[in-house]
C-alpha cells in the first residue's frame, strides 16, 4: 500500500491525475504517457432559466423498443446513458404504455388547464346584459317612486294602469 503510494508519487508508468493531465515523471517515458491536452476552465455561464426536456410519443416509443430488444442491464445502462435519461423514465413511460394511454406518453401542456364550456361566451354575454337591465330597473323604479311622492304631495291623482287595460 505504501510501496504504491511512493510509485504513485514517483511518477511511475501507469500513474495519472484525475484530470487527465500526466504526472511530470511519466512525461519523460516518451509512449507510454499521456499527450498533454490544453486546460479550458469549464464555463461559469449558468442559463438564466434551464429549459424543461421534451419527449415526443414516438421518442418514447422507440427508446421502450429498444430497452425492451436489450438482452442485459449493460445495455440498457447504456442506452440510458447515450440517451441522457434515467431509469424512472422508462419505468413512467412503460406504465403508461401498458394502460394504454398512448396520448399520454405524448407530453402534455404545462400550466392552468383551459376548461371553457362552449356556451361560455354566450353566458358571459347573457349575464352582462341581466346585470345591465338590472340596473336600468332599479333607476326606472326609482324615478317612479319619486313620481309618487311628487304627486302626493301635488293632490294628483295616479291612474291605475290595471283599469286602463280592462276598458
Amino acid at each position: 500500500m505504501i510501496s504504491e503510494k511512493i510509485r504513485t508519487a514517483q511518477g511511475m508508468k501507469g500513474a495519472r491525475r484525475a484530470t487527465g493531465i500526466p504526472c511530470a515523471g511519466t512525461a519523460a517515458q516518451g509512449a507510454h504517457s499521456m499527450p498533454s491536452l490544453p486546460i479550458h476552465p469549464p464555463d461559469p455561464e449558468v442559463p438564466e432559466k434551464p429549459t424543461r426536456r421534451r419527449f415526443s410519443a414516438e421518442y418514447k416509443l422507440d427508446i421502450l423498443r429498444q430497452a425492451d430488444s436489450s438482452r442485459s442491464s449493460g445495455e440498457i445502462g447504456a442506452l440510458l446513458r447515450r440517451e441522457g435519461l434515467y431509469s424512472s423514465h422508462l419505468t413512467t413511460w412503460r406504465r403508461q404504455r401498458e394502460a394504454g394511454m398512448l396520448s399520454g406518453l405524448s407530453p402534455k401542456q404545462r400550466g392552468r388547464k383551459a376548461s371553457r364550456h362552449p356556451l361560455q361566451p354566450e353566458m358571459d354575454r347573457l349575464r352582462k346584459e341581466n346585470r345591465r337591465l338590472q340596473k336600468r330597473l332599479k333607476k326606472a323604479e326609482l324615478i317612479i317612486d319619486i313620481q309618487k311622492k311628487i304627486s302626493q304631495m301635488l293632490g294628483i291623482p295616479l291612474k291605475n294602469p290595471e283599469l286602463e287595460e280592462d276598458d
